[in-house]
Parts: structure tokens; C-alpha cells; sequence
């Protein structure tokens, strides 16, 4: 599949999880009619499917996974941005007693899908202008979000440089690729990846930071 190059102005579809992200991206796009913003649903299967849907009924210029998710420590901090440079994802594959295969070992990827590098570079010199720190990097999609330092570590021993995982960039990515569409994922960091520690998570901070990065991508695109 040829992925088709973006193109300034185009119609943008921007796809998150649950209703208060999409709320969120909402206000920082302050209902601009070039931006479609759905509810994907959790998981990856229902944001591949919700995004395939979508695709399919009008023309799109460019698709955004957006929202919360966890920051990889050492890579991405509470309230800080993600731009995704590769979406990934970490858990389709299977496990040998040497250790863990991707489908694209097995020959049946791909599990790794570019986000339009072009985007990507006018995004992380545009966020940390308007005052937002923002990291580059592969964002991991996994079915089980992870809860326990072994796997976290493990995760990060897999994809080198992961800054963050979530739970719908990969379906939305793969359903984008399917379409030639160029694709971005944009993820607000709440908590960080390893024991689960919900006493500790900042939604409403990572919220505020996402409505920010809205009005960002309202500037850039």
C-alpha cells in the first residue's frame, strides 16, 4: 500500500479512546470543521475497526491517534508529550522459550508502522515552542496495559527507545495503512509505565496537556 503524501489543509481525523480525550482534543481544536475528532473505543480491535469505518465514508488527508497514556521513566515524564516516530505493536507475537517473536520475525507483520516523519518534525519543534516538552520515539500499542517492573522492562528490552505505550495507535495506524492515509500518534503522558500505581496517575494534568497540544495541532495543520 502507497501511502499518500499530506497534504496542508486536508481533512484530519482524530481518533481517541474514550469521551473526556475526545473532549479534550475538542478544546484545543476549538471545533475547526477540518477535524473530525470520533471515540474509537479501547484496545486496539475496536479502534482499528471504528477507524476503518470512518475511513471509509469520507476523505481524509491524515489520521491522529490521540490521548493519555503511560511514559516509558527516562524517556517521557508525567505531563510531558509523545510524538510517535513508529507505532508498535508490542504484544502480537508469540513466546518461545528463547523469548519473545514478533509477527514481523515470524514473516507475518507488519507490527511496525511509520508515522509521517514530516508531521513528526513539525510537531516536536512546534509543541516545545508553545511550552510543551515533548519526546520522539516508538509508542508501544499493548492488549494488557503493563502493571509490574518486569514487564515494563521487558517491554522496553524489545522496542529500544519505546517512550510510551497506550492502547489504540497501532489499530488505528494499521487501519490508516490499510487506506494509504499518513498517520500520527500524539499521547499526553499520565502515568508511568511499570507497577500499577492509579494513586499516582495525573489524568486531569495529562488532559490539560493534551487539550494544549490540540491548539498546537490546529496551528501546524
Amino acid at each position: 500500500m502507497i501511502t499518500q503524501k499530506w497534504q496542508p489543509g486536508a481533512r484530519v481525523l482524530v481518533m481517541t479512546a474514550v469521551p473526556v480525550e475526545r473532549e479534550a482534543v475538542f478544546r484545543g481544536l476549538r471545533g475547526d470543521q477540518r477535524f473530525d475528532i470520533l471515540v474509537a473505543g479501547v484496545g486496539p480491535v475496536a479502534a482499528a475497526v471504528n477507524t476503518a469505518k470512518a475511513l471509509a465514508t469520507t476523505g481524509y488527508g491524515l489520521v491522529v491517534s490521540a490521548g493519555i497514556g503511560g511514559g516509558f521513566p527516562g524517556q517521557a515524564e508525567l505531563g510531558s508529550l509523545v510524538v510517535a516516530s513508529e507505532i508498535v505493536a508490542a504484544d502480537l507475537g508469540v513466546e518461545t522459550p528463547e523469548g519473545f517473536n514478533s509477527m514481523d520475525e515470524l514473516g507475518f507483520g507488519p507490527t511496525r508502522i511509520q508515522a509521517d516523519a514530516g508531521l513528526v518534525n513539525l510537531l516536536t519543534e512546534a509543541l516545545p515552542a508553545a511550552g510543551l516538552p515533548v519526546k520522539t520515539g516508538p509508542v508501544l500499542t499493548v492488549s494488557t496495559v503493563t502493571g509490574t517492573a518486569d514487564s515494563a522492562a521487558k517491554l522496553a528490552a524489545r522496542v529500544p527507545g519505546a517512550t510510551a505505550e497506550a492502547m489504540e495507535g497501532y489499530g488505528v495506524a494499521l487501519a490508516a495503512r490499510d487506506r494509504g492515509v499518513p498517520v500520527l500518534e500524539l499521547r499526553a503522558i499520565s502515568n508511568l509505565v511499570g507497577p500499577r500505581d492509579r494513586a499516582a496517575w495525573r489524568v486531569k494534568e495529562a488532559l490539560d496537556v493534551l487539550e494544549a497540544a490540540g491548539s498546537v495541532l490546529l496551528e501546524v495543520l
